[in-house]
């Protein structure tokens, strides 16, 4: 098993038409807005950009993002990552339980050193850490949408 690698999976229901969700979600400048753990996004061009996050954990963790996939038919989002996590990570929104059924999911090599030489013993905190940032960024869209 290799330590450093995380899949995740999270289930959204939001009380908004995936139009709407699809829309604010695209707009990946706006996340601070809403997404408390998300602490800063800076657009290099209409592709990349840069996002800094950090949930409970007391450290920052930097990306490099790069679109891969912009669908607003199939309402699809995905991006690659490069920098402290490596891999990628898609938004799916269907219609569907209060409005929006969003699948959020990420496949991800963790690069940053610290976090490496603690991979093993710190493997459950690093996954509850994700878990509070998902529930977080779930709280902080639902009400934002209600607002937009």
């Amino acid at each position: 098993m290799d330590w450093c690698r995380y899949r995740f999976r999270s289930t959204w229901d939001l009380p908004a038409v995936p139009d709407k969700v699809y829309e604010v979600l695209s707009r990946a400048e706006d996340y601070p807005h809403w997404w408390p753990q998300v602490r800063e996004v800076t657009s290099v061009d209409d592709e990349s950009g840069t996002a800094r996050f950090r949930s409970l954990l007391p450290y920052d963790l930097r990306v490099t993002v790069s679109a891969q996939r912009r669908d607003p038919a199939n309402g699809v989002l995905e991006v690659g990552m490069a920098g402290d996590l490596e891999g990628w990570s898609r938004w799916t929104l269907r219609p569907g339980g209060r409005g929006t059924r969003v699948l959020y999911e990420q496949e991800v090599v963790v690069r940053r050193p610290l976090m490496r030489r603690l991979a093993m013993p710190c493997r459950p905190l690093f996954r509850a850490n994700h878990a509070l940032m998902m529930r977080g960024g779930r709280r902080g869209l639902e009400t934002y949408l209600e607002g937009v």
